[in-house]
């Protein structure tokens, strides 16, 4: 399991391990090139507080124990020494309202409590200047450290005594002691204070959100710290969800499938909007609402396709680069930034895309969002959904050769234009180029075509078996027995292992892609399977998957994207907003009304 928790606060998000070492935080975006990266590599930087021992064994003998705060977003890491002492310490990044505005500066807070005895610490605080790796230079201030980096200025303000820290020394815990790192201009004001009152302010801003919550009888937990971690990769300047805050963590360690996540991906964007409505937050759904509308006008006045995904500034992560002197999470490389996918075909995101603004016509609460522009952007996609259907295109998995039809994506297709069918009988888009009810059932041929034994396959030309297959029943499909014979074949073909009779975690697929056969089982796939038992009446069956799966998540309760049952192993990138979605789309599924169980 990863050894991580994730602090954040829509703006920056820092990855915390068990024994208190910052090793992965961006800077001044997600996106950005690291300032800390030990992550991928032993030497890309770190931001430590750690108990001293000069004798070795005596140090292998310390424990750690890391939480969140009920209901936040703040983590707590306690250490306990063998010779009684004991020491935590609570990072946060600030956000709250003031003056009547979200303050959410790019900065995080470290405060370390000694709570027995009379422990000693030693903080490394070793910045690296981005994918160069280099180590940066402090300039020592009156209270803090200076670093100077290609894009800005960091910032390291503390009461402990700077010789200890600029000399990474080791020191006597015998009061709190505070740290802020900002991006910028550092704290001018006592940081206790400071630092003891935006701590209250935060606390009480995420148990308020997450009072907000609409939330599952079932999983309660479990969903909120999925709705806490999605919250995380909002990026709330501008509206953007990232797919995740990391890159390269690689599918199957020692194996070249390694992506960065640090972006937008618009298939992304339904399953993300499914959960946010669900949860209740509407808030968080017309912000990305909005962003999403702003890419598809800007396509729709060039008349050029939409692209698969897109950065938070709504600019392309091209071109991906490797970056050879990084070592990579456990000596798997290469470590990548930017993403090729972004020049991909991939045709399922019409009828995504139109799903994801659907809920503007269908749901009162978004009626001031309806305007002749976007049902000119609904007919502008669904047009592209009638010109791809049987069209070959990269897919769902982003395969960069052998490009083919895939069922997913006219699948996707069906969708759209069956929403269109019904927003048209509401009122709407008048003017339409084509007769969505025509193209509904064409787009459903294509999909007959690529149905073998009463299942539904990968495309005409492909038999094999793909777990995206599993969201026809929720997207409304009307055959109720491909629909069972699909998730049976799921189950069967794709399903890691046998759990009397009902797999609970399951590959993507099993045929031969760019790097071989896959060999991990990829999260969300599991979390679909709960939604389709579910969907067609097998709850005793779902929830028994759930029970299972929810045992992949790591010791704070983050889903990576893949998962090794048999070694209880985390891999891919991590935590994954696409899992913590799954969760609570899964979550919602399969519990009983609060009428039943209050």
């Amino acid at each position: 399991m990863y050894p991580y928790g994730l602090v954040g606060n829509c703006q920056t998000s820092a990855h915390i391990s068990r024994e208190a070492s910052i090793d992965w935080l961006c800077w001044p975006r997600p996106d950005s090139p690291p300032i800390f990266g030990r992550l991928l590599d032993e030497e890309g930087g770190h931001f430590s507080i750690s108990p001293h021992y000069a004798d070795a064994p005596l140090k292998s003998a310390v424990a750690s124990e890391q939480s969140y705060l009920p209901n936040t977003n703040i983590l707590v890491t306690t250490f306990s020494t063998p010779s009684g002492d004991q020491f935590k310490v609570t990072d946060f990044c600030p956000r709250f309202t003031q003056h009547g505005r979200m303050y959410r500066p790019n900065s995080l807070f470290r405060i370390v409590e000694p709570l027995q005895g009379r422990p000693v610490i030693k903080v490394k605080c070793r910045p690296v200047n981005g994918w160069t790796k280099e180590p940066i230079r402090h300039v020592q201030g009156n209270s803090h450290l200076r670093f100077e980096v290609t894009q800005g200025e960091i910032r390291l303000t503390t009461n402990a005594p700077l010789t200890y820290i600029s000399d990474e020394l080791e020191f006597p815990l015998s009061e709190t002691i505070y740290f802020a790192l900002t991006w910028g201009a550092g704290i001018e004001d006592d940081l206790a204070t400071v630092s003891q009152n935006f701590l209250a302010q935060t606390a009480n801003y995420w148990a308020t959100w997450v009072k907000h919550c609409n939330i599952p009888s079932l999983f309660q937990t479990e969903t909120i710290r999925s709705a806490l971690t999605l919250k995380l990769h909002c990026f709330e300047d501008t509206g953007a969800i990232l797919a995740a805050l990391t890159t390269s963590l690689p599918e199957e360690p020692g194996h070249g499938r390694n992506w960065d996540y640090r972006f937008c991906w618009l298939r992304d964007s339904y399953f993300v909007l499914t959960a946010l409505h669900k949860l209740g937050h509407f808030e968080e759904m017309e912000s990305f609402l909005n962003w999403l509308i702003d890419i598809v006008e800007r396509h729709e006045h060039s008349r050029t396709r939409l692209w698969p995904v897109y950065k938070l500034d709504q600019t392309l992560p091209l071109p991906e680069e490797e970056h050879p002197n990084w070592r990579g999470h456990l000596n798997s490389t290469p470590v990548r930034s930017n993403n090729q996918a972004a020049e991909h075909i991939q045709n399922d995101v019409y009828g995504e895309m139109i799903l994801t603004l659907a809920p503007v016509f269908f749901d009162e609460r978004f009626r001031h969002l309806r305007t002749s522009q976007h049902e000119r952007l609904l007919s502008h996609l669904g047009k592209f959904c009638v010109d791809t259907i049987s069209q070959p295109d990269a897919g769902l998995w982003e395969l960069r050769g052998g490009w083919q039809e895939h069922s997913f994506s006219n699948l996707m297709s069906w969708a759209g234009l069956e929403r269109l069918e019904r927003i048209q009988r509401l009122g709407f888009l008048p003017s339409l180029e084509f007769n969505p009810t025509i193209e509904k059932e064409r787009a459903l041929s294509a999909l007959r075509a690529a149905t073998i034994a009463g299942s539904l396959r990968n495309g005409p030309k492909d038999p094999s078996t793909d777990a995206s297959l599993l969201q026809l029943g929720m997207l409304g499909f009307p055959d109720k027995g491909l629909i069972l014979k699909t998730i049976d074949r799921v189950q069967l073909e794709l399903g890691l292992g046998d759990h009397r009779g009902s797999p609970h975690y399951l590959y993507r697929y099993r045929r031969f892609d760019d790097f071989g056969t896959p060999t991990s089982s990829f999260l969300i796939c599991s979390f679909w399977l709960v939604q389709a038992l579910a969907h067609s009446g097998q709850i005793q069956k779902a929830q028994a998957v759930m029970d299972e799966i929810d045992k992949s998540a790591n010791h704070v309760g983050l889903f990576a994207e893949h998962f090794y049952p048999s070694e209880r192993k985390q891999a891919g990138n991590f935590p994954q907003a696409y899992s913590h979605v799954g969760q609570i789309n899964a979550a919602f599924s399969i519990s009983p009304n609060w009428s039943t169980v209050l």
